[in-house]
């Protein structure tokens, strides 16, 4: 198809809306507007127009500003509520300034369209683009209260500082990468995003949810907001809860008792190892005899360790590294004297330890020595010395309830 058929025939034009669901309500919080080309047999989406090299930026404006004007005055015409989303790159939105667009939001201001229901959506690969005159023109619309949203989010890690600089309403990301990318390298970059969205103060929206794994782990992830097909297909209409494709509700409350039961698991898991533990800590008989003390423990926890040490409340290695290698446990001498309060965290759970008399299980993370994804038990024999469980990653996949 020629793309200059689309900017001649601007009668065969329609806007689709893909509906943005609440992670709050449920229901739809919103619509993407995006735009739908009628070739003569079939409606055809419009991306091979805008992402086309050779199309000049002032007729995909011309087609995204005829588009946007149809959907505006239809939001308005059948009173639908919430946010509405809209598509511009970066070299779009830079033709005249991006005056046009302003203009066409502010005449429908004056026909009772609130501002702050319109998200502009730019990727962030745009920011490769004059990052300095796109952030002083977002700046600019975020004065009449229009929102932000960056999508693709995370594609670019470098470009986290410069999105801290936007701060925009709304991060976007696609749930895609769960299957295209490292599982592990996902989850990475999703901490990184989540602790972004919470240092500015922006949502985070999952898109092209596919299916309910998708939808759990935006769920799981803290999205406040969900699109994607599983959900809803881009369609001419403006879409309601009860038009979506699967009842969100239903979904969240099924996720709801499978975390609950999840997180039961795991407090039985850590009641029990604190009441093993509470019977073995009375043969603790002092830091000069620790190794031995240590060496006699690593029988209890065979099968699911693979290294235990000994530090005191400074965070001082006063044990040698006990480390299985396949069936044996062997004690590694040189790691005496080595201090980890440097690592994050580690000062306050001792700290919470020695107030509580209570053991902390970790969050799973890498271990910098065998790269493998392990937890950490940490439990107090003393108010001065502490011990440190390496659970191994066999016995954590083995075992869902410590896997999440």
């Amino acid at each position: 198809m020629d793309p200059l058929d689309v900017i001649g025939n601007l009668h065969n034009v329609r806007p689709v809306y893909q509906p943005i669901v609440s992670a709050i309500r449920h229901d739809v919080r919103g619509h993407e507007v995006l735009g739908r080309y009628y070739d003569g047999e079939e409606w055809c989406s419009l991306k091979f127009f805008f992402l086309h090299p050779d199309v000049p930026e002032e007729f995909k404006v011309e087609v995204d500003q005829h588009l946007l004007n149809i959907a505006l005055q239809e939001v308005l015409d059948q009173g639908v509520e919430g946010l509405v989303f809209i598509n511009r790159s970066a070299k779009e939105l830079m033709v005249n300034d991006g005056e046009d667009l302003l203009e066409l939001l502010l005449e429908f201001q004056e026909r009772g369209l609130e501002l702050n229901r319109i998200v502009i959506e730019v990727r962030e690969h745009d920011f490769d683009e004059d990052f300095k005159a796109l952030n002083h023109l977002l700046l600019y619309y975020k004065t009449f209260g229009i929102q932000i949203a960056v999508d693709h989010v995370g594609a670019k890690s470098s470009n986290i500082d410069r999105i801290r600089q936007l701060e925009p309403h709304i991060l976007k990301v696609d749930t895609m990468h769960i299957r295209n990318n490292d599982s592990q390298g996902f989850q990475d970059i999703m901490y990184s995003l989540s602790m972004l969205a919470n240092r500015i103060g922006a949502a985070m929206l999952f898109e092209t949810i596919e299916d309910d794994y998708q939808l759990y782990f935006a769920w799981k992830h803290g999205g406040r907001y969900y699109q994607g097909y599983y959900l809803a297909e881009p369609r001419f209409e403006l879409s309601s809860k009860e038009s979506l494709r699967i009842s969100v509700e239903e979904k969240v409350n099924h996720y709801i008792k499978r975390e609950k039961a999840l997180v039961d698991q795991r407090l039985h898991f850590v009641l029990s190892w604190e009441r093993k533990l509470g019977e073995i800590v009375t043969k603790w008989e002092g830091a000069k005899k620790v190794d031995g003390f240590l060496e006699r423990l690593t029988t209890e926890f065979d099968e699911s360790s693979f290294r235990m040490f000994i530090c005191d409340a400074d965070g001082i290695q006063i044990s040698s590294n006990f480390r299985k290698y396949k069936d044996s446990w062997e004690p590694e001498h040189n790691k005496k004297g080595s201090n980890w309060a440097f690592r994050p965290y580690f000062l306050e759970n001792v700290m919470q330890m020695k107030t509580w008399k209570k053991g902390i299980l970790s969050d799973v993370y890498s271990d910098i020595e065998t790269k493998e994804l392990i937890r950490t038990f940490s439990f107090p024999l003393t108010d001065q010395y502490f011990l440190f469980i390496d659970i191994n990653y066999s016995y954590i996949y083995e075992n869902e309830f410590l896997l999440m």
